[in-house]
């Protein structure tokens, strides 16, 4: 293709994006980023496409303006060094217009994302949008986007959905430093660049939706202290509240039954014990004959005690945030609500105890509790800490720590599976995942979910794809329909009810065949 070609056909997609009518916009703006951006990479025509875009900053209004700050945001991170010289040479302009708006309108966000990419020029960048008075998460997003790796000092995670909604205490400190300490310095390097990634990811997709939708996007909720915890007071063992669910339980190791006595929990078949403690039973690692029962329940209290806010941190802050990222829940569409009445209205159990897989630290438990009665409840999950807030808040639950690769029930044992909100936390296992929610339900059984599909959308994709999490530092996993259909159907579930019309959710229901 010839220069002239190339430029010919740059000022046709820009002039096309410029002129098109409010019900061609985001046709044409899809156009133009396929013609300069693909996937996270520079097309031929990014090079002699750049600088007109800078250039159509002056000649376009408003709202247009925001969608060429995106694009041209998503053309600085290519990693291509000649496009990223052109996106840094209309640096003036951008500081220019970023300090004339307002904190959390679309075209504030959208520069916001724009000058996350200039971390050489931080002091100007924060200079230009200190009138601004941004809110603490759009400045703090912004500071960590413009930071440099200190190898000798480096400050990586606690970044997600910002840096200023982690208020640590002492203890957590030592852990953050302890796990840092641990990592190689190219462990350190990738890490501070998958932070980078999650940061300018998070910013990216918040401002996407709100230029697209011409209103601000929402806000975080504001951090919760370690204080505000329900914890249990730490006790021993107690294997009293799992007595209703002997039959259902087994032995993850060898699939054996469990016997439940006053000295605790064994598997008579390989003879393995397991720890428990404030009614959470320890199911990941079994314990040796030769090990004391009292040293393996206080491994598992002092465990309880590790990081004790993440719980509240989950519930009040990181869910919600989540649900705007995978689910594209910036207006928040869907609300708490709505996800508590399709539980409610959805759980059917057939005869059985019924599983909140997954249930964190409670927080739909609750609902599924009212659903079907907490008594026929247990709840699982594989972290403690969220599992000891969640046995503050329902005492009368027992809870399992588990994976849901290898969930320690009988088949066919359960009357129902809740998942809610999880599916997509089981790296690159979700398929086995699902096959074993399939595996312990009883015939007519049901299972409620709720997870998150890839958006349609590549610029909305791509920010999706740009969350990592300590979980999967590979990247972020979500679905497509289709893989999901597959799996459920492997699993013997037939899909009874499906939604999946409101941003990137998808809220499933399923029963167990006979």
């Amino acid at each position: 293709m010839s220069d002239s070609t190339i430029h010919s056909t740059v000022a046709e997609l820009v002039k096309s994006f410029a002129n098109a009518a409010p019900d061609r916009l985001e046709s044409e703006y899809r156009r133009l980023v396929g013609g300069l951006w693909n996937g996270g990479a520079a097309t031929d025509l990014a090079r002699q496409g750049t600088p007109v875009l800078v250039e159509h900053l002056d000649l376009v209004d408003t709202d247009r303006q925001g969608y060429l700050a995106i694009l041209l945001g998503l053309l600085a991170e290519t990693g291509d060094a000649d496009v990223f010289t052109a996106v840094h040479a209309g640096l003036g302009r951008y500081l220019d217009l970023a300090g004339t708006g307002a904190k959390g309108e679309p075209l504030t966000l959208a520069f916001l994302y724009l000058l996350s990419h200039f971390p050489a020029d931080r002091e100007a960048v924060l200079a230009a949008v200190a009138p601004l008075n941004l809110d603490a998460d759009d400045q703090t997003r912004l500071e960590r986007a413009l930071a440099q790796l200190d190898p000798a000092k480096p400050d990586l995670g606690r970044v997600w959905p910002s840096p200023s909604v982690w208020v640590l205490d002492e203890n957590e400190k030592d852990f953050t430093a302890g796990w840092i300490k641990s990592l190689t310095a190219e462990q350190i390097e990738s890490n501070w660049n998958n932070d980078t990634l999650t940061v300018l990811g998070y910013t990216g997709a918040r401002a996407y939706w709100s230029v697209a939708n011409n209103k601000p996007a929402s806000t975080l909720a504001t951090a919760m202290s370690p204080e505000d915890a329900i914890l249990p007071e730490p006790t021993g063992q107690s294997t009293a509240v799992f007595a209703k669910h002997v039959e259902s339980l087994r032995c993850p190791t060898c699939h054996g039954g469990l016997e439940f006595s006053d000295n605790g929990v064994r598997c008579p078949k390989c003879a393995t014990g397991f720890a428990i403690a404030n009614g959470i039973l320890d199911l990941s690692a079994g314990v040796r004959e030769d090990q004391e029962a009292d040293d393996a329940t206080n491994d598992l209290l002092q465990k309880l005690a590790e990081m004790p806010s993440m719980g509240l941190y989950y519930e009040a802050v990181l869910r919600p945030a989540y649900l705007r990222i995978a689910g594209s829940n910036w207006g928040d569409q869907i609300s708490p609500t709505d996800e508590d009445s399709y539980i409610a209205s959805h759980v059917r159990p057939v005869d059985g105890p019924v599983l909140d897989l997954a249930a964190g630290a409670g927080r739909w438990t609750k609902i599924v509790a009212k659903a079907v009665g907490a008594d026929r409840l247990i709840a699982l999950d594989m972290a403690l800490p969220m599992l000891n807030v969640l046995r503050g808040a329902l005492p009368e639950v027992p809870a399992v720590k588990a994976s849901a690769l290898n969930l320690p029930f009988s088949d066919g044992s359960l009357g129902a599976v809740n998942c809610w909100n999880a599916l997509q936390a089981f790296p690159d296992d979700a398929r086995e995942a699902i096959l074993e929610m399939g595996r312990v339900l009883k015939p007519g059984g049901s299972l409620t979910m709720m997870t998150f599909k890839w958006s349609d959308d590549k610029v909305a994709r791509h920010f999706q794809e740009c969350q990592y999490f300590p979980s999967r530092p590979e990247g972020h996993l979500l679905f497509e329909l289709d893989e999901l259909h597959t799996w459920f159907a492997e699993a013997g579930l037939s899909i009874v009810e499906e939604s999946s019309d409101e941003g990137t959710f998808v809220f499933l229901t399923a029963e167990r065949r006979g």
